[in-house]
């Protein structure tokens, strides 16, 4: 009886775990990703895709992100070594390199209308940070949500 009731407690405390995520230490990738934009989790990627992306990175989303041989592969051996274990392909094949198109992300986010990305405050999909007051240390619960109001600078 104690070891069902016991799996029946984790099982419901699973959907809480699900929204936050481990945000390993690493000072190149903290230096390098997070001076542009939050450093997300690696495991809101694939190592495929993070592969893919880093040997992407002249032209990473419009940006010449480029890095020298060394730290470009320190940077990918941490992503590919944290990443996450699901599959993130596109329909074709070719490795997801947004998190904002993943089945996760799309799940998450469902209910959001199209004009809430635009609100001056969000900006972007992309922006997790605008929404999620604690996603720079992986948490994405709900209960850290503050969607800015229309106008909010």
């Amino acid at each position: 009886m104690k070891t069902w009731l016991a799996l029946l407690l984790i099982a419901l405390a699973l959907p809480a775990w699900a929204d936050r995520f481990s945000v390993p230490k690493h000072a190149a990738f903290d230096e390098e990703c997070a001076s542009c934009h939050l450093a997300y989790p690696p495991q809101l990627l694939d190592a495929v895709s993070w592969r893919a992306l880093m040997e992407n990175l002249p032209r990473h989303f419009g940006v010449d992100a480029s890095l020298d041989d060394n730290r470009r592969l320190a940077i990918t051996d941490f992503l590919t070594r944290h990443a996450g274990r699901g599959g993130s392909t596109t329909s074709s094949g070719k490795p997801l390199l947004r998190i904002t198109e993943t089945p996760w992300f799309r799940r998450e986010h469902d209910e959001i209308a199209a004009p809430t990305w635009q609100r001056t405050a969000i900006k972007s999909p992309a922006n997790c940070a605008a929404c999620h007051t604690q996603a720079a240390s992986g948490d994405f619960r709900e209960r850290n949500i503050h969607i800015p109001k229309r106008g909010t600078p």
